[in-house]
C-alpha cells in the first residue's frame, strides 16, 4: 500500500461542496466539506488504482489580493 499527500481544492457550488484534487485532476461533491472530502478520497483511490502518477512534492496554496478597476476595452 502507498500512501500519499495530495492537495485538495474546496469551493461551494449552489448547495453543494466541491472538492478537486490537483495532482491527479479527480473531482467529486457533498452536502457538506468533509462529505465532500471523503468522496474526493474513495474517487482519488479509485482513479489511482487504475492510473498511478508519478510522486509529486507537495503543493503550497495562498490568497492575493488584487485592486482593479473599471478599464475600457476599446
Amino acid at each position: 500500500m502507498k500512501k500519499q499527500t495530495l492537495t485538495v481544492i474546496l469551493y461551494k457550488e449552489d448547495n453543494m461542496y466541491v472538492a478537486e484534487c490537483v495532482e491527479s485532476g479527480t473531482v467529486d461533491q457533498g452536502e457538506s466539506i468533509e462529505e465532500a472530502i471523503d468522496n474526493l478520497k474513495e474517487a482519488t483511490k479509485l482513479y489511482l488504482e487504475e492510473c498511478p502518477f508519478v510522486e509529486t512534492q507537495p503543493r503550497l496554496v495562498t490568497t492575493m489580493e488584487v485592486t482593479y478597476g473599471e478599464l475600457s476595452c476599446a
